[in-house]
């Protein structure tokens, strides 16, 4: 059986470690991110996931720019642990360039929404392994969900279900499911939006938005049998660890990594 996987979240805009509230509310500076990585690797986490938030919004310019590559790979070349990462990646060409500069594995969002052919020509040329699906999801008032797109500003009109299904039927090989609503709120995981996700696909499944103390990772898995859990503000604004989540969570009976 595989572990469960501690995956903290490095958010960049413009070159610096950020972390809104619900994507868009009071960003606030955190670190620089080769620093903040590097602190990372030395607390024994599973991977590492690097999106540039601003390279994922709707842009007024013709051409809209992806997450820098070598800032990935200033990243990956001081890292031993698995590196995913994503912003803007809206073709083949540019997925490419973070797979040359050290990325493991890349996250699609718009880029697949616009064009979920995307995901069928990445996962042929790297594998499914590779391409991840990011998923950002909020609840209206009726309960139902829905899909949103540039960095959790623009309604799709997918349901996430459906979406999760098109696109690992596509070959997306893995699934980053992201709550807008719960994000940076540090109150627990939605859990009924995660769930529901995980009763519909095969691929492994990594939870975000809301943890805020270890018994909130605990309950996620348990609860939404996630294989892993992605989280940001609980590792920024808290003394809270990566290998003391784990600790909790290995007492709780969920089989993790404790040492690499």
């Amino acid at each position: 059986m595989l572990k469960t996987r501690i995956i903290p979240f490095l958010l960049i805009d413009d070159g610096l470690l950020k972390k809104p509230l619900r994507f868009v509310e009071r960003p606030r500076t955190v670190a620089n991110a080769i620093s903040q990585a590097r602190v990372f690797e030395s607390r024994q986490v599973d991977e590492l996931i690097l999106l540039d938030i601003g390279a994922s919004c709707e842009s007024k310019q013709k051409t809209i720019r992806s997450i820098n590559s070598f800032v990935v790979q200033q990243i990956a070349d001081d890292l031993t642990v698995p590196l995913t990462v994503g912003g803007g990646v809206r073709d083949l060409e540019a997925f490419s360039q973070l797979v040359a500069a050290g990325a493991e594995k890349v996250t699609l969002n718009t880029g697949a929404i616009n064009s979920p052919k995307l995901i069928s020509d990445v996962a042929a040329r790297f594998g499914s392994q590779c391409v991840v699906l990011s998923v950002d999801v909020k609840r209206h008032k009726d309960g139902s969900y829905e899909v949103y797109s540039n960095n959790g500003r623009v309604p799709t009109g997918l349901k996430p279900c459906d979406w999760v299904l098109t696109a690992t039927s596509a070959g997306a090989g893995e699934i980053l499911i992201n709550s807008i609503d719960f994000d940076g709120a540090m109150k627990g995981f939605d859990i009924d939006a995660i769930k529901a996700i995980t009763d519909v696909v095969k691929v492994p499944v990594i939870a975000a938005g809301g943890a805020g103390e270890p018994s909130h990772f605990v309950e996620v898995v348990k609860k939404a049998r996630v294989s892993a859990v992605a989280a940001g503000s609980i590792f920024f604004f808290r003394s809270t660890t990566p290998l003391m989540v784990k600790k909790i969570m290995h007492k709780s009976g969920i089989d993790v990594r404790l040492e690499r």
